[in-house]
Formats: structure tokens, sequence, C-alpha cells
């Protein structure tokens, strides 16, 4: 847990729990609107459980959830994996609090510390642009589904893990159970 200050609003980046679905789910509503669920990455993240050890929430000292980020098991090329970042949102109320940066940082260090070789995300590059994200090993990727290709972005976390690698991206990891999912869709 990494407890942060900032502007007088305390809070702590935590791992995500069970307890913690009705809230993220309510978050995301608010800050991206039902849309979010229509996107390209959505459909990569559909029926599959997060990443072990990469979905995480920040908590305001008064137990509020402020904000969450969520990282993916994805194919990028052939057997060759790499993880989807996403989606980050931090509530409205806590906007510009430094919330989503700290987000950011902390899901990268867990990714790179538990041996993850890269990262890709649909996003605005000024914003992800400040974590090391670019276009630049992207160009021969592709999202399923419609995206904005200029949006289309990537870290490695290991110097070329992301060479050569072409495609359209699918879905890997863990899946959900049946049961799992018929009470997320409801």
């Amino acid at each position: 847990m990494n407890a942060v200050e900032i502007d007088t609003l305390t809070y702590s980046i935590v791992a995500e729990t069970t307890a913690d679905v009705a809230a993220r789910e309510a978050l995301l509503d608010r800050a991206m609107g039902v849309a979010r669920k229509r996107k390209s990455s959505e459909k990569l993240r559909r029926g599959r459980k997060p990443s072990e050890g990469l979905a995480f929430v920040a908590r305001g000292a008064d137990g509020r959830m402020l904000g969450t980020v969520r990282l993916w098991d994805v194919h990028v090329s052939g057997d060759r994996r790499a993880l989807l970042l996403g989606p980050l949102a931090v509530d409205p109320s806590a906007k510009s609090a430094g919330v989503g940066s700290a987000l950011m940082r902390h899901a990268i260090a867990e990714a790179k510390r538990l041996g993850h070789r890269a990262v890709v995300l649909v996003g605005d590059a000024p914003y992800y642009g400040r974590f090391g994200f670019s276009a630049e090993k992207t160009g021969r990727l592709a999202m399923p589904g419609p995206y904005e290709r200029h949006r289309f972005l990537a870290l490695e976390l290991v110097e070329g893990a992301l060479d050569g690698a072409q495609g359209v991206l699918r879905p890997a990891g863990r899946k959900i159970g049946a049961r799992a999912e018929l009470a997320r869709a409801a």
C-alpha cells in the first residue's frame, strides 16, 4: 500500500478486491460513461480477469474509491504477450489531484516487478507520453474493432520486447467463470 497526500487529498493505492466491483463500475460510469463498454479494448477484456496482481484502486482516507486501473494479458504477436492497460479512471471529484498519475506509476512499477515485458493501451499521447508510452512500436499491431490508430500506444518494460511484433491483439490470461460472467452482464 502506498499512502499519498497531494493538496490535502490523502489516498492509498491498494490491490483491488471483489468487494470493490460495484464501486469500480459506478466510478467508471461516472468518469467514462456507459459507452466505454463498446470500445475495442473491452473486446480484449470481456470474459477475462485482470492479469494476476495488476488491478489497483486509489482509496481516500474516508474509504471512498477515487480511482482505478487494471492491466490485462494479451497476445501481441504469435505467442508473445504484453499487458493491455485500462481503463484508468479517476472520480471527477478527485481530478487534477495526481490520482491518475500515481495509479499509472504504481501499475507500471508492479508490471515490471512481476516480469512483464511491455504494456499497450489506447489513450491520449500527451497524457501517457509522460510515462514513456508512444506509438513508435505499435505500427504493425492492431486492436480488434474500431480505434483511433494515433492513440494506440506502447511502453516497453524490457527494451526490444515489441521488436517485430505484428498482428491483431488477442485476449490471453485467466478467464472468468460462467457464473461470474452472467453476474457481470446483469
